[in-house]
């Protein structure tokens, strides 16, 4: 179907085309709808089990152990400390380093999509918890298990879970970018690692991690960049300049990264290149 207007002949959708994507629009409309009015309802149907229980939704009492929060005032705290624990595992562990380096070598072997974003994900995931399980060990010893048997405070507890978070992120940060950000944040000089304020390390951190991973990738970039450099001459010596040099270095490549035990090297490397004391 065509019709005619001032720029000329045009195509037009068919009508059950259009219908089809009407439709559609309606339907995730009527879906997005009720799934905003079931969240209001669950929320309304919470405050009203809370009140009529006679629990206040916020209340906060003195204890012998400090502070003690409602039960209301805890979930809503436990709610958005989930909300916020991806982007915490993302910029205040081992992991940006390591999806960094792991997509760097997939591009350097030049295979797509292989191995895919999902294993590439999940390798940096479960080799982020084999490097950071000395941290989780000591949080959950010094201060989440205290803290669940009722020996600590909410605020002491959480000054210990920082602590070998902090030692973590400040053994890996250099000291040119921690100057940089206090320097931004117009902070005066600091006597030890301690005084670093924590909004000031974070940033520096992920600045100094992006720095490493793209170091290592570097470094692991140069011998196939060798291999493609030598297999294009070697096809424009011979003439064949309309075959795609990618087709003929990515199996030797491939050789090379598995004659050497290439993942074991990488996995090695990465868990080594974190420091601890």
């Amino acid at each position: 179907m065509f019709f005619v207007g001032s720029t000329g002949m045009k195509p037009s959708k068919p009508f059950n085309a259009i219908q089809m994507q009407q439709d559609r629009s309606w339907t995730r409309g009527v879906l997005h709808m009720f799934a905003g009015l079931l969240v209001v309802a669950v929320l309304v149907g919470f405050s009203q089990s809370t009140l009529a229980q006679g629990i206040p939704m916020v209340n906060v009492t003195g204890g012998k152990n400090g502070q003690q929060y409602s039960l209301s005032l805890q979930l809503l705290a436990l709610m958005t400390t989930l909300t916020l624990l991806p982007s915490m595992l993302l910029m205040m562990t081992s992991f940006v380093r390591i999806i960094i380096v792991l997509s760097l070598l997939r591009q350097a072997l030049g295979t797509g999509q292989t191995p895919p974003n999902t294993v590439l994900v999940g390798l940096a995931l479960f080799l982020t918890f084999f490097i950071m399980s000395p941290v989780f060990d000591d949080i959950y010893q010094n201060a989440l298990s205290p803290y669940m048997n009722e020996k600590l405070s909410f605020e002491k507890a959480l000054a210990k879970a920082e602590a070998p978070v902090r030692q973590f992120m400040m053994l890996q940060t250099r000291e040119d970018d921690i100057t940089m950000f206090m320097q931004i944040a117009q902070k005066r000089d600091v006597v030890s690692a301690d005084d670093v304020p924590f909004t000031t390390l974070m940033p520096a951190f992920i600045t100094s991690e992006l720095k490493s991973a793209f170091m290592i990738g570097f470094m692991i970039y140069i011998p196939f960049v060798v291999i493609d450099l030598v297999v294009a001459s070697v096809l424009m010596s011979m003439g064949m300049m309309m075959l795609s040099p990618m087709i003929i270095s990515m199996p030797f490549k491939l050789m090379l990264f598995v004659l050497v035990d290439g993942w074991t090297l990488l996995m090695g490397s990465l868990a080594s290149s974190f420091i601890f004391k």
